[in-house]
């Protein structure tokens, strides 16, 4: 028997919606907020030096398949390029995501 989603996955699932990706230095994250101000996900972060260690990306479940990932490691990886740091992707996700946009792994520290 194939499990379902609730009713409020698949429908946010379909939903269009609207998000900007912001830099919330107190929590040490990238949030892709709603503009209702609700977060979306996130991609959690903290500098070490000149590295950038980047060991979450977390999505809630109802805004999964739309992308907001891999907009939190692309915003991510380009501030890091910025400010000339290199970044330890301890996240699979960003690990993966790294690996299918090599232009990004020249970040990558030794």
């Amino acid at each position: 028997m194939a499990s379902q989603e609730p009713a409020q996955y698949a429908e946010a699932m379909t939903a269009q919606f609207e998000y900007d990706v912001v830099d919330n230095t107190e929590a040490s994250r990238y949030e892709a907020r709603l503009t209702d101000g609700a977060v979306a996900g996130y991609l959690e972060y903290r500098v070490e030096g000149g590295t950038v260690v980047m060991p979450s990306t977390v999505v809630d479940p109802r805004y999964r398949g739309h992308g907001i990932a891999a907009r939190l490691a692309r915003n991510a990886l380009d501030e890091a390029r910025t400010g000339r740091k290199k970044v330890e992707p301890r996240c699979w996700y960003l690990a993966e995501y790294i690996e299918k946009h090599p232009e990004y792994a020249d970040l990558v520290g030794d």
